[in-house]
C-alpha cells in the first residue's frame, strides 16, 4: 500500500513535491489515483479542521491529457470523503484556478497538469486560498501526515463533501484581463498567431486576442488527449514562428500545455523570451513596473544591464532544484 511506500520515499530522504508540485508518469508511482486520493483526503482534512466547523471549498482545474480526468476524480473524491467541498472547473489554464480560488473565496486549488512534460507525464499543484503555491513548509507537512494513517472517524452523511461543475472558470478569467487593460489596448487589424499547445488554453487564449479585435490564427487548439505540447506550444514555439513568417502575421502568441509559460514572436518571426518580455515592460509600461524587476536565476545578464540602464533593480529568486 501507498503508506509503506511513503515511508521508505522519506526514511531515504526523497520529497514527492519538487519545485511545481508532484509530477510523474500517470498511473505509475508516485502519480497513481490511490496517492492523488489520499493527497485529496490529507488536504481536505487539513482544510476542514481549520474551517471553524463549515465545509471548506477547493477549486480543481485540469489541463488536456488523456490522463486529467481519472486523476482529477481521485482528487476530487478525496476531497469529499474528508469534508471539503469541490468545484471543477474542468480544462482551464492554471492562472485560472489561482484567480478564481481567490474570487470565490475557496480554501484552496488544485491544478492537474504536467506543464510542458509529454502527455504520458501528469502532476498536482496545489494553491492556497489567495492563489499562491504553497510553501516548503506546508508541502513538507503534507508529505507527512501522506505517510500517516487517514484519521477517524471519517464525514458520513450531510457532512461528505459535495462535488459540483464550476463551468464558468475562463469566463470569469477573462472578464478580469480584459478589465484590467486600458481602454486604448486594441488589436483591431492585426494577425495574430496563437499556439495554445493543445493544451489548457486552448480556447480561452484565442477568446481572449479576438475580445480586444485581433484576427487570430490558431495552432495547437484541437487538443486530443494525447497531443499536448506536441511539436507546439512553448517548447516548440519555432513552429509559431514559421507560421508568423508564412502568413505575414504581426504577432506570434505562444503558451505551454497549462498556460503559465509564455513565448512572443515578433512581426519578423523572432521569438522574444521572458527576459526580453521583461525589460519592454519595463521600457514602456515604467510606471506599471516600479523601481525593481524580479526574474529568476536563470535570467540573463543583459536584462540586468538593460535594467540598470534605466536605473531599475534586478532581483533574483532562489536557486531550486528542478523538477522532472
Amino acid at each position: 500500500d501507498y503508506t509503506s511506500h511513503g515511508r521508505q520515499r522519506m526514511s531515504q530522504g526523497r520529497r514527492l513535491f519538487g519545485t511545481d508540485g508532484i509530477r510523474g508518469v500517470a498511473n505509475t508511482e508516485p502519480m497513481t489515483p490511490e496517492l492523488i486520493l489520499r493527497l485529496g483526503q490529507v488536504v481536505g482534512s487539513s482544510l476542514a479542521a481549520g474551517g471553524g466547523g463549515t465545509r471548506p471549498t477547493v477549486v480543481i482545474g485540469r489541463d488536456s491529457r488523456v490522463s486529467g480526468r481519472m486523476l482529477e476524480a481521485a482528487m476530487a473524491a478525496g476531497l469529499s470523503s474528508a469534508g471539503a467541498d469541490v468545484l471543477l472547473a474542468g480544462v482551464v489554464p492554471t492562472p485560472v484556478v489561482a484567480f478564481v480560488t481567490r474570487q470565490l473565496g475557496a480554501a484552496a486549488g488544485v491544478v492537474v497538469s504536467a506543464s510542458h512534460n509529454p502527455f504520458a507525464d501528469n502532476g498536482i499543484k496545489l494553491f492556497d486560498h489567495a492563489g499562491f503555491k504553497l510553501d516548503d513548509a506546508a508541502e513538507a507537512e503534507i508529505e507527512a501526515r501522506l505517510a500517516e494513517p487517514m484519521l477517524q472517524p471519517r464525514p458520513a452523511g450531510a457532512a461528505l463533501g459535495r462535488i459540483a461543475d464550476l463551468a464558468d472558470a475562463n469566463e470569469r478569467y477573462l472578464a478580469f484581463l480584459v478589465g484590467s487593460l486600458r481602454t486604448d489596448v486594441r488589436l483591431e487589424g492585426r494577425r495574430v498567431v496563437f499556439d495554445g499547445a493543445n493544451g489548457s488554453a486552448y480556447r480561452v487564449g484565442v477568446e481572449l486576442l479576438e475580445l480586444l479585435g485581433a484576427e487570430v490564427i490558431g495552432i495547437g487548439v484541437a487538443p486530443d488527449g494525447i497531443n499536448i505540447n506536441e511539436g507546439c506550444g512553448a517548447v516548440h514555439a519555432d513552429t509559431a514562428a514559421a507560421q508568423v513568417r508564412q502568413l505575414g502575421a504581426d504577432l506570434g502568441v505562444v503558451v505551454d500545455g497549462d498556460a503559465d509559460r509564455i513565448v512572443l514572436v515578433d512581426e519578423n518571426g523572432d521569438l522574444v523570451d521572458g527576459d526580453e518580455i521583461l525589460a519592454i515592460l519595463a521600457t514602456h509600461r515604467p510606471g506599471a513596473i516600479g523601481a525593481a524587476v524580479v526574474g529568476t536565476v536563470m535570467s540573463n545578464m543583459g536584462l540586468e544591464l538593460a535594467l540598470r540602464a534605466q536605473k531599475r533593480s534586478h532581483k533574483t529568486t532562489k536557486k531550486v532544484t528542478p523538477s522532472r
